[in-house]
């Protein structure tokens, strides 16, 4: 947000500079970005000089233009083409040098004109941003001085900006006004002189007890509080130059006077409003109520957009004429043409303005106040300023009495204090005439007063103070935390850290893949429920849905990483990242079947590590490409299970889902049905969804069942070997069916407490081996720890872990 310091000081007269109002603002605990300078006229006029024309003859090819002589009091005269007709020897004018840049951008260049070289501009107003005539050249005084900036000529002066961000419930400090308020708080407490300055908006004209549109609020609950003023004979113009420069200066295009008020108001006060044609009213009143189910308005941006029942509009007879505290609608505007409007200021539920908000895509100024909670007891004193302003800008008369619907006036919130339980909570003893001169300063009234505490009415701007630790938080914001002295000592709760500490794992894991090359990514929980429409693991009908979505693509809770992964992947690829290893950590979430019911109730979450892996690593002269695959992928897994003491040969395996995987394995823990992970070359139908063509593969573990094996696994400690390892081979011819799992399992069963290690390093298929069958070539790695192992100890293992090869599974040495 922007706040003007000039703009401020309308209503915070003192004597501090800028920089000394944006730490005080972060002080009250507005938290100041920066302080900027703006230049009245953008760049200063840079460049722009005054300067004397020495010579001014007609152009030999032009029956219009003319060659002149200029003299900046800097150096040699200058030759300058100008299309000027009051141009004249001897004027005094203001004279762009080469280049200088004038405002809308314009930049002063060496030029050639009629075949005449250029050096330079002498300006019009209208040129240099300070008026509009463009009938001829500003000749300046015969007395002003040769060479004196522009700037300094014209008086241009600077003007603050404050650039700060407001929290969620501090909404009461978005305007100039609420700042003002609080700064005023914070200057009175510290000795600061200072007065706040309220606009008057006494002296109203009458309008007579008879007039004007009426109104009708036919739905109090979504618009308590509904004020609004009809007045005739207005002229639609620009607005006035103070206006305009005060919108300006907070990034505000200036449009005309009656929407410029609207505007200037809204920052001002923080109160939205919206101005209606008041001929364009139908039926002479003004229904505040629910929109139809279904029915349509056309807004300001030009868009049809169809309404719910549960939308607050401002109609006419005919239909809706604005989406309440949102955005108003095109064909009720006001135009160049209007002569008679209808001002709005009202009080809107902040969470049907949150609803309609949301729903419709659209967020604005107003809906952004209201939605927060505007305050409800400032409507009928902004409508008269901004009846005040229109009468001042614009002429006309106000047609009838200020109409307010007020059905059950908001009651300010009582609270009681406790003085001593405030300085208990704060820390340190500031005294019972700190506390209510803080109080009132920020606008609490005070039903009672005692030695020791208080009763106080809230101020109908803080919305969200409720409770007598909201008002210790005013309190101590407009204090300062940094007068609150650190104690000597601190007394903390230690608690005690869980073994195994779940964070130090989920860190260890992350650091473990960061060091092999995965980069982490970081995706939206939400995502787009036409992902799940085709899927049978991950069906659509258990998507946990967002009841007001931002938008379609962001309307379920995902299910998986993986789909979001590809997203990844499809992102990176276009743009010329063909090798990738990512990985991601964070919730999925699914609705739940009841048992023996197809109904779906109640919701899960939990958390997973998703890893994805596609095309071949960089060309290097040192090594080959290391290509992405179903193996390398589950390497990294079984290295990962082996950090955490986990073997994943005890791990029950099963094909994977095939609408998610062409091919894989789901891996589940020991004695249970729960899965740990699902391992795979990613479906290239579902890849295409996403615009991937190249094959990727995908790991997605399961949290919780990966901590339940790591609490599992005890560390033990045993003494290095002192007797040497000795390694053989074996070739076995098998059938298909035969996998490198029961061989291992089979081979540790028979040589336990001898057998090390075992390894596949070679598979064959091909010339001279038979249809059906394949080739394993399998090392075994045997240490006996009591004593060196000799050849016939080995050879009688060998033979062993054969005879069982062959007996078990009808395995052929080669």
């Amino acid at each position: 947000m922007k706040l003007s310091y000039n703009w401020l000081k309308d209503y915070l007269k003192c004597d501090l500079s800028a920089q000394q109002i944006a730490d005080a603002m972060t002080s009250i605990g507005i938290e100041v970005d920066g302080v900027e300078e703006q230049e009245s006229i953008p760049g200063g006029l840079a460049g722009v000089v005054v300067a004397k024309v020495l010579e001014c003859e007609n152009h030999p090819d032009s029956d219009h233009l003319h060659i002149t002589k200029v003299d900046t009091g800097s150096g040699e005269p200058l030759q300058v083409v100008c299309g000027a007709p009051n141009v004249a020897a001897g004027q005094k004018v203001l004279f762009a040098q080469i280049g200088t840049v004038l405002p809308g951008d314009f930049k002063i260049k060496k030029s050639k004109i009629r075949g005449v070289e250029s050096l330079g501009m002498i300006c019009a107003e209208d040129e240099l941003g300070i008026g509009n005539s463009h009938d001829g050249i500003m000749v300046l005084p015969e007395d002003t001085p040769l060479g004196l900036s522009a700037k300094e000529y014209l008086g241009l002066q600077t003007q603050a900006v404050i650039e700060y961000e407001i929290t969620a419930n501090r909404v009461d400090a978005a305007s100039h006004w609420g700042v003002a308020r609080d700064l005023y708080a914070y200057m009175k407490l510290n000795g600061i002189p200072c007065e706040l300055v309220k606009p008057d908006v006494s002296g109203l004209p009458d309008g007579g007890a008879q007039g004007g549109l009426d109104i009708e609020l036919l739905d109090a609950e979504g618009a308590p509080r509904y004020c609004g003023v009809t007045i005739e004979g207005v002229k639609v113009a620009p607005s006035p130059e103070w206006l305009q420069k005060k919108l300006m200066s907070i990034g505000l295009k200036p449009i005309n006077n009656i929407v410029d008020i609207s505007n200037f108001v809204l920052f001002e006060l923080g109160q939205p409003l919206h101005t209606f044609d008041a001929d364009r009213v139908t039926g002479g009143k003004v229904i505040v109520r629910r929109a139809a189910q279904g029915e349509i308005i056309k807004t300001l941006d030009g868009v049809e957009r169809k309404l719910c029942d549960k939308d607050m509009v401002i109609a006419n007879q005919d239909g809706p004429m604005c989406i309440a505290g949102v955005f108003g609608g095109e064909e009720s505007g006001v135009s160049d043409s209007t002569v008679n409007v209808f001002v709005e200021s009202a009080y809107f539920d902040p969470a049907s303005v949150r609803r309609s908000s949301k729903s419709q895509g659209l967020q604005t100024d107003a809906s952004f106040r209201f939605e927060r909670g505007a305050d409800p007891q400032v409507s009928d004193y902004a409508l008269k300023r901004a009846a005040h302003l229109i009468l001042e800008c614009a002429g006309g008369k106000i047609c009838g009495p200020i109409k307010e619907l007020y059905p059950k006036p908001i009651e300010r919130k009582q609270i009681e204090l406790d003085y001593g339980r405030i300085e208990k909570l704060i820390g340190i003893h500031i005294g019972r005439e700190v506390i209510e001169t803080i109080l009132e300063a920020l606008c609490y009234d005070f039903i009672e007063k005692g030695e020791n505490g208080a009763k106080v009415a809230a101020p109908s701007y803080m919305v969200d103070v409720t409770r007598e630790c909201d008002v210790i938080e005013e309190i101590l914001r407009i204090y300062g935390y940094n007068n609150v002295p650190l104690p000597q000592h601190m007394k903390m709760s230690v608690n005690a850290t869980p073994k195994p500490d779940p964070e130090a794992i989920k860190n260890g894991i992350s650091n473990f893949l960061a060091a092999n090359g995965f980069v982490e990514i970081m995706n939206n929980s939400l995502t787009k429920g036409e992902y799940y429409d085709k899927l049978s693991t991950f069906p659509a009908e258990r998507c946990v849905r967002i009841v007001n979505p931002l938008s379609q693509d962001l309307n379920v809770m995902r299910q998986t990483l993986i789909l979001s992964g590809l997203e990844v992947i499809a992102y990176n690829l276009n743009r010329q990242m063909s090798s990738l290893r990512t990985f991601e950590y964070g919730s999925v979430y699914q609705r739940l079947p009841e048992k023996d019911s197809q109904k779906l109730e109640g919701y899960e979450e939990h958390q997973c590590f998703t890893l994805m892996m596609t095309g071949a690593a960089d060309k290097s002269w040192r090594t080959e490409n290391a290509k992405s695959s179903y193996f390398l992928l589950k390497g990294y897994f079984e290295l990962l299970l082996k950090r955490y003491g986990i073997d994943i040969y005890q791990l029950f395996t099963d094909a994977a889902p095939s609408d998610i995987f062409a091919e894989g394995m789901v891996y589940t823990l020991p004695g249970s049905k729960q899965t740990l992970a699902t391992l795979g070359t990613v479906n290239p139908a579902l890849a295409r969804r996403f615009g991937v063509k190249q094959p990727v593969f995908a790991l997605e573990i399961n949290w919780p069942a990966l901590f339940t094996l790591i609490k599992r696994g005890k560390v033990a400690f045993s003494e290095l070997p002192r007797f040497p390892e000795v390694r053989r081979d074996l070739a076995l011819l098998l059938d298909e069916s035969v996998s490198y799992a029961q061989l291992r399992a089979l081979a540790f069963k028979q040589a336990r407490k001898l057998l090390k290690q075992v390894g596949l390093f070679d598979v064959y298929r091909g010339d001279k081996i038979p249809q059906g069958k394949k080739q394993y070539a399998l090392s075994f790695t045997i240490q006996d720890p009591e004593r060196t192992l000799t050849d016939q100890d080995t050879e009688r293992l060998m033979d062993k872990l054969l005879n069982a090869f062959k007996s078990e599974f009808g395995a052929q040495l080669r």
